[in-house]
């Protein structure tokens, strides 16, 4: 699926109306992904659950580049809870990272947001 056909279409929905509506946890995570990668911060931000959010955000680093994202599993709870576990790849410095994470989603309003996520 394209970037187009996926997140950005949500990104694009939202920069027009300010509407949020991936389908489910695991489409959240992805477009939060590509938000990252192109420094989306009003998306985070809006995606982030209120209870959680940070007060704000800064930019990527300048030279990190993003390499790619694995969902590895998405579990839901039930209709208003789920999890997802990702590793996103990246590179700074010279440097392989390798970001693992089981991040925690809950819908409210039937919008998703993203709460928490724990490390691997």
């Amino acid at each position: 699926m394209s970037y187009l056909q996926c997140c950005g279409a949500l990104h694009q929905r939202h920069a027009d109306s300010g509407e949020l509506g991936a389908a489910d946890a695991s489409m959240l995570m992805r477009s939060r992904y590509s938000a990252y990668v192109l420094d989306r911060l009003d998306y985070l931000l809006a995606t982030w659950h209120a209870s959680t959010r940070p007060a704000h955000l800064g930019p990527n680093e300048p030279g990190l580049k993003w390499l790619g994202l694995e969902v590895k599993a998405h579990h839901v709870q039930d209709a208003d809870h789920a999890t997802v576990e990702f590793v996103a790849r990246s590179k700074f410095g010279g440097r392989a990272h390798r970001l693992h994470e089981i991040s925690r989603f809950v819908r409210e309003d039937s919008v998703w947001y993203y709460l928490a996520g724990e490390m691997r």
